[in-house]
């Protein structure tokens, strides 16, 4: 790319990286020129590393579905699914790249006496959390990889609701979302429940930091197991669940005139045991 080039895309996008998806989906042109030329100003090699990628002929391409075009005579049943149709074939978006863990956050939020809630793609990746989404405001959807905590990303999003005059009433984040696309396993939408004005800016930041662990500890050791398989592996111990001869042949003792206990009344504590 010649030295022109570089100068102009410094020049519009006062030297910092710049919104990628302004023009929509597919990418045009231009912003694909502002991306090349970015990597080529930012890269230790990049001059080298963008003739090299651009001049490569054996890359694999992704598919790219056609953008619907309905006709002035096609009826609103048609263009909806159309639509709908388009949405379901950009199955690439994020399931398939590899490293970029994903989880749903929700919001909720007051403004003029109203509720209202709103979901993005909550991600993270390399260190550092983002998130995409659709909202009408530019800054309460797509949020780029350069938060370095999940507290950091909450914060952005309070701050963009704030601008609003929205206040952020409570935050549903759920665990990561598994990239098997035959997976059975159910997403949790609402891991953790967080009331944002009950409890305060250090124990929100306590609480996502809690939920940042718990992440990265289900992705070392895995999904748990359905709650069937997890109650066939609980063995008691044989202080508490067994008790030696001696004892079961010895009545239990009880005050004068209290009934004994039926153990068919007793809650069954099994599933406490489990959770513990």
């Amino acid at each position: 790319m010649s030295e022109g080039l570089h100068n102009g895309a410094d020049d519009e996008d006062g030297g910092v990286p710049f919104y990628v998806n302004k023009g929509g989906l597919p990418v045009d042109e231009p912003t694909w020129e502002r991306m090349w030329g970015y990597v080529a100003r930012t890269h230790p090699d990049g001059e080298n590393l963008v003739r090299l990628i651009r001049s490569a002929a054996d890359l694999p391409r992704l598919p790219l579905p056609a953008v619907p075009a309905p006709t002035s005579g096609s009826s609103v049943p048609e263009r909806v699914e159309a639509v709908q149709r388009y949405i379901r074939e950009l199955q690439y978006l994020t399931n398939n790249i590899p490293g970029l863990e994903r989880f749903p956050v929700s919001f909720k939020t007051e403004f003029a006496g109203g509720c209202f809630r709103h979901i993005v793609l909550g991600l993270h990746s390399g260190g550092h959390f983002g998130a995409i989404g659709i909202s009408r405001r530019e800054d309460l959807m797509y949020k780029p990889l350069r938060h370095r905590t999940l507290n950091d990303l909450m914060v952005d999003f309070q701050e963009a609701y704030a601008r609003c005059w929205h206040t952020l009433k409570k935050i549903k984040i759920g665990p990561y979302v598994s990239h098997d696309p035959h997976s059975v396993e159910q997403i949790d939408w609402k891991h953790s429940v967080l009331d944002v004005q009950e409890l305060g800016a250090e124990g929100l930041r306590r609480e996502l930091e809690r939920h940042s662990r718990d992440m990265r500890l289900r992705i070392i050791k895995g999904p748990p197991s359905p709650p069937k398989e997890r109650r066939r592996e609980v063995t008691p111990s044989p202080q508490r669940g067994q008790a030696s001869p001696q004892r079961r042949e010895r009545p239990e003792r009880r005050p004068s005139g209290e009934k004994p206990v039926d153990p068919k009344s007793l809650p069954d504590l099994s599933s406490y045991q489990i959770r513990v």
